[in-house]
């Protein structure tokens, strides 16, 4: 029997684009959702002959925002997939939404859907913070978003909170974490501002308008959180994210267990059988693309060894519980020692790996150094004889 399948569909629009985001996300293309909709639908059916044996586990809307849609074509997608491959019953389905746009009655119909849970950008609960991420919402809108996402019976709401801003002092971060945890959301994904290149923040660094936050003191309000939620009953199980017992999310975590997923809509990325592919941006060039194939690929490539055994390690090593070197031999047919061993020893002696309970995690001085590891493993693989 194949394994579970997880679907994500891409929504590329937002109200504003903020001038941090690096996704694929367009402003003012309001008059393409109808049509986005129908293409997505259309692209489904189009995979149907390759994913009809497969059972979906989930389904997640990212953006962009996926949210700004109207539900019926939200619900139309979820149709879509239903009608492509058997939907398990206890389906993680779950979309990303601004705080200030989403409405009750639009929530409602979504849960009418399937929709079981939602994951709110509030990012921050200090006014000054918001406008300079040039988020739309106030402090107070995410609040009433989560209670209308309560009152529509969504299982599960998630906040998400970024830190590492500009001049954010450890108080500052200290009081969007107090604010976010008196309203007890199910779970918390904390992000650090990343600086990407040729995104608007970028450019602002590059003249000298905004200066970097230092990345020890960026460490430090990592760690002062992760002590603030665990105290607080969360539980981190992966290196961004906090749950109570019970809301972790089950569509990432395919992600992070290397498993397959179907990638759907602009720019959308997917992982079918060992074949990465990766859907054309734009979304009018998508429109054109499904309208005229009935898919929308822009590229697909089977990664070579090194590079998929390096992208699993990677991956579940995101994961707190980390992994088990048996599971690596089991997807790959070498033991994990003959094939990274020199680079691992190397973290287990600097205090960035250890084993607990027959797995192998990064310890929590590790968790801040996750891409050194990495990497390490990596020009480790790309230098093995026989790997390439």
């Amino acid at each position: 029997m194949s394994a579970p399948l997880a679907v994500y569909a891409h929504v590329p629009f937002c109200l504003r684009v903020c001038g941090y985001c690096d996704f694929n996300a367009h402003a003012g293309m309001d008059g393409l959702k109808r049509a986005y909709a129908d293409a997505v639908v259309a692209e489904i059916e189009g995979w149907r002959p390759r994913i009809a044996g497969r059972a979906v586990a989930s389904i997640a809307f990212g953006g962009g925002t996926p949210g700004e849609m109207p539900p019926e074509s939200l619900a139309a997608i979820i149709g879509a997939v239903r009608a492509a491959a058997p939907l398990a019953p206890d389906a993680e389905i779950g979309i990303e939404a601004n705080p200030g746009t989403t409405s009750g009655a639009a929530l409602r119909e979504l849960v009418r859907a399937g929709v079981n849970r939602v994951s709110f950008g509030a990012q921050s609960f200090a006014a000054a913070e918001l406008a300079f991420l040039d988020r739309i919402h106030t402090p107070e809108a995410t609040a009433a978003a989560l209670a209308l996402a309560r009152d529509a019976g969504v299982a599960s709401v998630n906040l998400d909170l970024m830190y590492g801003l500009p001049g954010q002092s450890p108080a500052a971060w200290e009081a969007t974490l107090d604010h976010a945890l008196r309203l007890a959301p199910d779970h918390l994904s904390l992000y650090a501002l990343t600086v990407e290149p040729g995104t608007p923040l970028a450019a602002r660094v590059e003249r000298g308008e905004v200066a970097p936050a230092d990345p020890d003191r960026v460490a430090d309000l990592y760690e002062a959180a992760g002590e603030r939620l665990e105290a607080a009953g969360y539980r981190a199980y992966e290196l961004s994210n906090w749950a109570r017992p019970g809301h972790e999310s089950r569509h990432n975590r395919v992600y992070w267990t290397y498993g397959d997923y179907l990638g759907v809509g602009a720019g959308a990325h997917g992982f079918l059988d060992g074949e990465r592919f990766e859907n054309v941006a734009h979304p009018r060039a998508y429109l054109q693309a499904v309208a005229r194939d009935g898919r929308a690929l822009a590229r697909v490539e089977r990664p070579d060894a090194a590079t998929a055994m390096s992208d699993w390690i990677a991956l579940r090593l995101r994961l707190v519980e980390g992994f088990a070197p048996a599971a690596f031999a089991d997807r790959f047919g070498v033991s994990l020692a003959a094939a990274a061993g020199p680079p691992f020893d190397a973290c287990r002696e600097a205090g960035l790996l250890e084993e607990a309970g027959g797995r192998l995690r990064l310890t929590r001085r590790g968790r801040l150094l996750h891409n050194e590891v990495a990497v390490r493993a990596l020009d480790h693989l790309r230098g093995r004889a026989g790997v390439a």
